[in-house]
């Protein structure tokens, strides 16, 4: 039972929720042999298990903890329930159906298969001869597991080869990242080579025109040099904006911008103080990591130019499905508005769909947002 891949996360859980059309078995008993007891235990377990298979599509880490102990949960729904209605064998094919996908070991996950085998086959045997209600034919019991070993097998399959799609398209975005830093490089040095050296060469001539200008102190002259001097400011803002965008063009990644941070700070005078190594970072996108170093350099920048802090606080945490990075200082001098680095900030976190906050109580609190982006987003679910 396999779903084809979706984009989108709630595409997967749609396609997800068409499996659960093979809980029917659990009502072919009580169907053809009605009770009071028999559909009653039947609806408890379906509604038990409604809400372990609602929690296990809606987890949204792959490898989460709790997602094996949906699994363990479910297989022990059909321990219980086998006895007295067989259909609950399903149980046990949803619990090896969803193994693959929540261990990544081969050699456990068949370990695991074989677990399941003999408690199966044990229950069986226990309950074979017992007469009446709680009974567990011979057939049932090879039925269950032999279901089982094929569904949860096949499903080794293909998790498998999710995860080495997934790997390769890893490649592949580290590949155009990298393609992506070169050719950001390339337009830095051209624009560093011929349009920097351009205008840096138009500030120097218009500096010194103004100067032979400001010789003669004839009205048209003092006219003239006002007007040279406003070229010469324009000049050398296209050149500061030229540099800063140099600057952007020249991203070095979010644990190199860390180490650069620690440096200028210490150069500065403040201490850098890391909450814990940030290794969730490592599972950013390229352009996730890029708009989180260039707004880490503009918040150190800030705080060295502006803020009089003697320390600094980096913490980045995963909190809520949100990757959270703060910048922290105790500088009494706080921004008074919001300059073109924020601005610029603010609106690259904002095209990726995260936000930026500037708290100010005893120093500057500098909180960054970004959604978080789980490979099973972009993996198939099978069942």
């Amino acid at each position: 039972m396999t779903i084809p891949a979706n984009k989108s996360k709630q595409g997967r859980r749609k396609w997800a929720w068409i499996w659960f059309a093979y809980t029917g078995f659990l009502f072919i008993k009580p169907i053809l042999d009605p009770s009071l007891y028999l559909w009653f235990g039947t609806i408890v377990a379906f509604t038990l298990f409604l809400v372990v298979f609602t929690a296990f599509v809606r987890s949204s880490d792959e490898y989460h903890p709790a997602r094996f102990w949906m699994i363990a949960a479910t297989f022990a729904l059909g321990l219980l329930c086998f006895p007295w209605n067989q259909g609950a064998s399903t149980f046990f094919v949803y619990a090896a159906a969803f193994l693959p996908f929540s261990v990544v070991s081969v050699r456990r996950v068949f370990t695991l298969f074989a677990l399941e085998g003999l408690l199966i086959l044990g229950e069986g045997s226990v309950f074979h001869a017992q007469p009446g209600f709680l009974h567990i034919s011979w057939v049932n019991t090879f039925v269950a597991i032999l279901l089982t070993g094929i569904i949860g097998g096949g499903n080794i399959f293909v998790a498998q080869q999710q995860r080495a799609d997934r790997q390769l398209r890893e490649a592949q975005e580290e590949n155009l990242a990298l393609a992506a830093v070169a050719e950001r490089e390339r337009i830095a040095r051209d624009l560093h080579d011929v349009l920097g050296h351009t205008l840096s060469v138009i500030v120097l001539k218009a500096e010194l025109a103004r100067r032979l200008i400001g010789l003669d102190k004839s009205s048209d002259h003092l006219r003239a040099a006002t007007e040279i001097s406003d070229v010469e400011r324009i000049a050398r803002t296209a050149l500061a904006e030229v540099r800063e965008a140099i600057g952007g063009y020249r991203s070095r990644g979010l644990f190199a911008e860390i180490e650069a941070a620690r440096l200028t700070l210490d150069a500065a005078g403040v201490t850098l103080m890391l909450d814990g190594p940030p290794s969730s970072a490592a599972h950013l996108s390229a352009t996730e990591e890029t708009a989180l170093a260039l707004a880490l350099r503009e918040a150190v920048t800030n705080i060295v130019r502006h803020a009089h802090a003697t320390t600094c606080r980096l913490c980045f945490t995963t909190e809520g499905g949100r990757r959270r990075l703060i910048v922290e200082d105790n500088g009494k001098d706080a921004i008074a508005r919001e300059g073109n680095g924020l601005r610029g900030m603010r609106e690259r976190l904002e095209s990726l769909g995260g936000e930026l906050s500037l708290e100010h109580d005893d120093g500057t609190r500098l909180l960054i947002e970004l959604p978080r982006r789980s490979k099973a987003d972009a993996a198939p679910t099978t069942l």
